[in-house]
């Protein structure tokens, strides 16, 4: 990683497939930043383990994510693409951290409350400390910037509190990250409750348009949108569910809303929405392909798999050997 560079963070969890608000909302600008920055792409694994998982599907589904992250155009040699569980600097750094955090910090976690209420009967100890362990992926890298949703923006704000506390005992030894403001994507919405983002853990599938959705599925699931009853087509805040569609047009097609509007000005919802569906599944068809590639190529991905695993590593040793000779754990010979 060059050095003159600032260094971005950002993981995601391998519980299901990429959405097309995943990216057209983010990802899709990710592959802009990696001739600007250093970037490090985390398959947070470990985090996923919050909730029980099928070991089978985990699998496949962490897989599944590293080829999706290059088939939508990030370079595996520029980026670093790699798993969590790979990186065992993740869980030690974690553990030492967890003694630099106080409950009463951790008590007041939004996401532990939301969680614990989906998932009552599995309120386990992960779950309750999983904002010291992002808060390890992020400081093990010397972050600079981390991408972050509203939804996250308190687990950055532990982070730097935490990272903040440590640097006052010790010295100089974490960068404070500052959160990432990216440009803005398309704010891709779900489909059958236009009020919410699309998001992947929706248990609706209708509600979510995957990258890897065959086409026809594509077109059954923007033929089922939301919409209205006055047929017109125009992008206003009272039409929540056309609006949506024209945002979704607009990202995969690049033309503005204006232009959108005038061309579906004497259509109906029918015809729109065909046209939409169309556009979708032509765009998402080169990520198809060139998932439908990396699967076949078992080597290719077993080779990135490894060597990516290895470079994260030699970073995360960098800043672990600096934390256990502060806080005072011998030296290893």
């Amino acid at each position: 990683m060059a050095d003159d560079k600032k260094i971005i963070f950002s993981g995601m969890q391998p519980s299901g497939l990429i959405t097309l608000g995943n990216y057209l909302g983010a990802l899709n600008n990710w592959t802009k930043l990696q001739d600007e920055y250093n970037c490090l792409y985390c398959i947070v694994d470990m985090h996923a383990m919050t909730v029980r998982q099928d070991p089978a599907a985990l699998r496949k589904q962490s897989r599944d994510l590293l080829m999706q992250y290059i088939a939508c155009g990030l370079d595996p040699e520029k980026n670093i693409i790699y798993y969590q569980s790979h990186v065992p600097q993740h869980a030690e750094l974690s553990w030492i951290l967890n003694c630099f955090t106080y409950m009463g910090e951790l008590n007041r976690m939004t996401q532990f409350k939301e969680k614990s209420q989906k998932h009552a009967d599995n309120i386990n100890a992960g779950l309750f400390t999983y904002p010291v362990l992002m808060a390890a992926d992020i400081l093990l890298y010397q972050a600079d910037l981390v991408p972050v949703g509203e939804d996250q923006r308190q687990h950055l704000e532990i982070t730097r509190d935490i990272a903040d506390r440590f640097n006052k005992i010790y010295g100089d030894v974490f960068t404070i990250p500052e959160a990432y403001i990216p440009k803005v994507g398309a704010r891709i919405m779900a489909l059958q409750n236009p009020d919410r983002k699309m998001s992947k853990s929706d248990e609706n599938k209708n509600n979510t348009i995957a990258l890897l959705d065959p086409p026809e599925v594509v077109m059954n699931k923007i033929k089922r949108a939301v919409t209205d009853s006055d047929n017109e087509i125009r992008f206003s805040e009272d039409k929540p569910g056309v609006s949506n569609l024209l945002s979704i047009y607009c990202a995969v097609t690049g033309k503005t809303i204006p232009e959108a509007e005038a061309e579906f000005k004497n259509c109906g919802y029918g015809t729109f929405k065909a046209t939409v569906g169309e556009a979708v599944a032509e765009n998402l068809k080169p990520i198809q392909a060139r998932f439908n590639e990396l699967s076949k190529d078992k080597a290719y991905i077993d080779g990135i798999i490894k060597n990516n695993a290895e470079r994260a590593s030699r970073l995360a040793d960098r800043t672990l050997r600096k934390v256990h000779k502060k806080i005072g754990f011998p030296p290893r010979i």
